[in-house]
């Protein structure tokens, strides 16, 4: 025999028991070891009077047995002192019993208003007060069970308890309700409907009757209901005399009463009443989900509609679909900058844990540039324009559009900023019998009038079919099913509980993809992730798995929406590739629902830059040369800098040639890409930019922040290249010479002073505790270099460190750092400016201030 069920730990509030099922509830969970607060107003069963009595009674009895108990007297329309009473006895609340009620019985016509709203009080709104006081609390321990009672005269009706068969049906929905939005903290919620005789029930039964129904055949379905072993929520439940049943809604095959191209009458529904009527073949929706996807079902399989009939002339109001399919939006503009890139990056899941995420998520990136799905982004603004603003011909309920599918192709990778043109136009709409499906063009177009991507939206509007149009269109871009084989590459990832949040930022701001009580209008437990979100996600995972995050690749993207995917949940991108075209097909990990089908994404394969043959003109051939020379005779510099450098020469904006060093495996530096393994940084240069920067005439930092530079992978491994690049000893970089000597330089006198302080006052250095590398240009030439060592006590001195490497290097004019000394320049204004470059701990730089002094001796 299985273990009995216990509830030791488990804090219950039963309401209403003092007497009957409620007390019987209450000695039930007491028994099996769980602390219960018993609440009872003292009244009859009208709701007149208060005694602390009834609930005294219960709760001697049991402690009495060994029981933990203590009472509450209070209306449970104060549900906060009920939950109060638990928390402050027993330090926390895990189950409740709203069970507490009153009749008033009259006919209809002699009903007052006070017996409507005493009723209405007591049963549910005194649940709901109760819940909402126990509900915070729940959440917070993510652990809940609450049981409402509801009765035959709530589910079917009672002679002479309008009142309350009306507040109990309420309880039966307010249950339901909760069972969906408690369901992700652990809450269930259920409602049981008991017959059983009590003081109540004695009203309406006879004498016998309420005799034979003892409470104590109820309380047993209360508590499996209530235990951690019990996993039903959201169910309904008749119980009484040993008997206990489960309900559900039921609901015939139903007909469709209208024919295509006319109005639906009376009459229509007269002829039909019999089919309407007939429970054979019955279904039982059980959420309003379920509900409605049925209705679709059932009207497709009903439909008899011929894809060859001729088109009927639209009826008076009715759909005139020629002139939808001719309709074409007014052109709209839609601008954005270098935030709306990023914020779209973020909304589709970009991430700084992907080792390739400055080009998405830094506008000062070299590379920065925009994820090919964003394409989507202006095209939808013009789209939803279109069709708020009406459709000639073709009425469309808002609130009864799902977005099909989705095709997008781009001619050409997006700008970081712009202002963009887009036109609209219908270009069919379909007849599916349970709805109608709009296929609506948008051509995007830059400041120049070149076209940038064209955007199809099939959007399904339900409940539009059946105007005897055509099922299929040629204008249609199509799905493909993926080959029947295993898939060559999956990418997995989860998305954030906040994506649909962020992602709605772009532009998409229905409140199905925020807000849980619309959400639970549309049928589902708690808001859905945008499918435009999936499918740039998706668009990422090709990018990154067949483009290394080359958005010039991505030629057009082509997705059915199949199923939701909530926040929180993985999306798991299986992708096959077959030539210049990648199918692929997004499940959602957790449940195996496959988000995304029949999609694919087609390969710009042939405009990768090719490396020209004409490469012995180049000047960097002699650089390289040189540094594979240096590579060879030196192996500590691999040592040292442990990592894989690809550089791309270009010439004339191509690619001209390529250079691998390799201080990883050993491989050395030779021309062509890495043989073993991948780059771990990248750079783009000029050759003759890559010669200035190698000579130090073009310093690196600079040549970057003007996009003569550009990195991918780790940039910060970029610093280690001044040792391969520049020959000295043991590979030490070498000091630029001052092209014009330091002799007439500003500044000299600056650091000799400074040099005096640092030498004369030592506490300055501890103060510092920072080795700082001052860089001197003229004439956008570096001049001449000072060290200010307060870290090993080297002091201040021309030229580089002696000791270790500089924590923060600066980068100024000669005149520049002798205003930013004397305070004529403020050094965060220089800076901002660009007149101020820094390197390193940028944040040391503020401790400068004690070395400068407060004035200069110039």
């Amino acid at each position: 025999m299985s273990a009995p069920l216990r509830f030791d730990g488990k804090v219950v509030l039963v309401t209403g028991a003092g007497n009957g099922l409620g007390k019987e509830y209450a000695l039930a969970f007491a028994e099996r070891g769980a602390s219960v607060v018993v609440n009872d107003l003292g009244g009859n069963f009208k709701g007149e009077g208060k005694s602390a009595r009834a609930a005294d009674k219960v709760v001697e009895e049991i402690r009495s047995k060994g029981g933990k108990a203590v009472p509450n007297y209070d209306s449970v329309e104060e549900g906060e002192k009920l939950v109060k009473t638990a928390l402050e006895n027993f330090g926390r609340i895990d189950i409740i019993v709203n069970n507490a009620g009153i009749l008033r019985d009259r006919s209809f016509a002699r009903i007052s208003d006070q017996d409507w709203d005493l009723i209405h009080r007591v049963h549910l709104r005194g649940s709901f007060q109760v819940t909402r006081a126990a509900w915070p609390h729940m959440k917070k321990n993510n652990y809940g069970k609450i049981i409402m009672v509801t009765s035959a005269s709530g589910i079917y009706g009672s002679f002479g308890q309008a009142n309350y068969s009306a507040a109990k049906l309420g309880l039966l929905g307010l249950g339901n309700t909760l069972s969906l939005e408690g369901k992700k903290n652990n809450i269930s919620c259920n409602t049981i409907a008991p017959i059983a005789g009590s003081r109540m029930t004695e009203t309406v039964m006879p004498p016998d009757l309420v005799e034979a129904l003892k409470p104590e055949y109820v309380a047993p379905l209360v508590l499996y209901l209530s235990h951690d072993s019990c996993t039903e929520n959201g169910s309904l439940f008749e119980v009484g005399a040993g008997w206990v049943g489960k309900l559900r809604w039921e609901r015939t095959q139903g007909a469709v009463c209208r024919d295509a191209g006319r109005r639906m009458t009376p009459e229509d529904v007269r002829d039909n009443w019999e089919k309407i009527t007939n429970f054979k073949n019955s279904t039982h929706p059980s959420t309003s989900q379920e509900s409605s996807a049925d209705m679709m079902n059932v009207l497709k399989d009903l439909e008899s509609q011929s894809s060859s009939s001729p088109r009927p002339a639209p009826a008076s109001g009715g759909m005139d679909i020629e002139a939808a399919k001719s309709h074409r939006g007014p052109p709209s503009q839609f601008s954005y900058t270098e935030r709306d890139v990023i914020l779209y990056a973020l909304g589709v899941g970009s991430s700084t844990k992907e080792p390739d995420y400055l080009k998405f998520l830094f506008e000062g990136a070299g590379d920065f540039c925009v994820i090919p799905s964003f394409a989507v982004i202006p095209a939808f603004s013009s789209q939803v324009g279109m069709m708020t603003g009406g459709i000639p011909g073709f009425s469309i309920d808002l609130t009864k559009v799902l977005h099909g599918e989705q095709y997008t192709e781009l001619y050409k990778p997006f700008p970081t900023n712009a202002t963009l043109t887009s036109k609209t136009r219908v270009v069919d709409i379909l007849d599916k019998g349970s709805g109608a499906v709009l296929i609506v063009n948008v051509e995007t177009f830059d400041e120049k009038n070149e076209k940038v991507a064209f955007n199809q939206f099939s959007t399904f509007v339900v409940g539009a079919g059946k105007f005897g149009g055509k099922r299929n269109s040629d204008e249609a871009k199509p799905t493909v099913n993926p080959p029947n084989r295993s898939p060559d590459a999956s990418i997995s990832e989860k998305t954030n509980v906040d994506q649909a949040a962020l992602y709605r930022l772009s532009g998409d701001r229905n409140p199905l993809h925020i807000d849980p009580s619309f959400a639970a209008m549309g049928g589902f437990s708690e808001p859905i992730l945008h499918g435009l979100c999936s499918y740039g996600y998706a668009t990422r995972h090709v990018l990154r798995q067949y483009c290394n995050n080359d958005v010039s690749k991505i030629k057009a993207i082509k997705v059915r929406f199949s199923k939701p995917v909530l926040p929180g949940q993985t999306i798991q991108t299986n992708m096959w590739k077959e030539g210049s075209r990648v199918f692929f097909q997004c499940k959602v990990v957790e449940n195996g629902n496959i988000s995304l089908s029949g999609s694919y994404i087609d390969l710009n394969e042939g405009t990768a830059p090719t490396v020209s043959q004409a490469s012995s003109s180049l000047k960097t051939d002699a650089l390289f040369n040189d540094m594979a020379q240096r590579a060879a005779s030196q192996p500590a510099l691999a040592k040292k800098i442990n990592a894989i450098f690809l550089f791309e020469i270009t010439k004339d904006k191509k690619v001209a040639a390529k250079w691998t060093a390799d201080m990883k495996t050993g491989g050395g530096v030779y021309r062509g890409g890495p043989k073993q393994g991948k780059a771990d940084c990248t750079m783009t240069i000029d050759d003759e930019a890559m010669m200035d920067m190698a000579s130090g005439k073009l310093d690196g930092q600079t040549a970057f922040m003007k996009g003569i530079l550009k990195l991918k992978g780790n940039m910060m491994l970029a610093q280690k290249l001044g040792e391969l690049l520049k020959p000295g000893p043991d590979g030490a970089a070498q000091t630029p010479k001052s092209s014009s000597g330091a002799s007439g330089l500003l500044t000299d006198s600056l650091f000799e002073d400074m040099a005096k302080r640092a030498k004369t006052q030592p506490a300055i250095a501890k103060k510092i505790n920072a080795v700082f590398l001052f860089d001197i240009t003229k004439d956008g030439k570096p001049v001449a270099k000072w060290t200010a060592d307060m870290k090993t006590g080297a002091g201040v001195y021309r030229g580089d460190p002696k000791q270790g490497k500089a924590d923060c290097t600066l980068t100024i004019d000669d005149k520049n750092m002798v205003d930013m000394a004397t305070g004529k320049l403020n050094g965060q204004t220089a800076f901002m400016k660009g007149l101020l470059k820094i390197k390193g701990n940028m944040m040391l730089a503020q401790k400068l201030g004690s070395l400068f002094g407060e004035t200069s001796k110039l």
